[in-house]
């Protein structure tokens, strides 16, 4: 299941639409009473959690590394010199 089957408006979506987007899926799911397409859905809500996982991570570790950025600029003095 590759995230490029999602469609590509999808891909340009903040993390808290994506979620809201799963729950969507979700409610719908619960609410369907045709097998084959709670499949379909199933599948894609699968798709649409391995890309939620993917930028998640991407945010994460974006996030991870502008604050040890931030913290190494704090750390050297006014003279240049760092502060062990």
């Amino acid at each position: 299941m590759k995230d490029k089957n999602l469609p590509n408006d999808i891909k340009n979506k903040s993390l808290n639409e994506l979620t809201e987007l799963a729950n969507n899926i979700i409610e719908n799911l619960e609410k369907e009473k045709d097998l084959e397409n709670s499949i379909n859905k199933y599948q894609e809500l699968l798709r649409l959690n391995n890309f939620i996982e993917k930028k998640f991570q991407t945010s994460s570790k974006n996030i991870s590394q502008n604050t040890k950025e931030k913290i190494s600029k704090l750390l050297i003095n006014k003279n240049g010199k760092k502060i062990k």
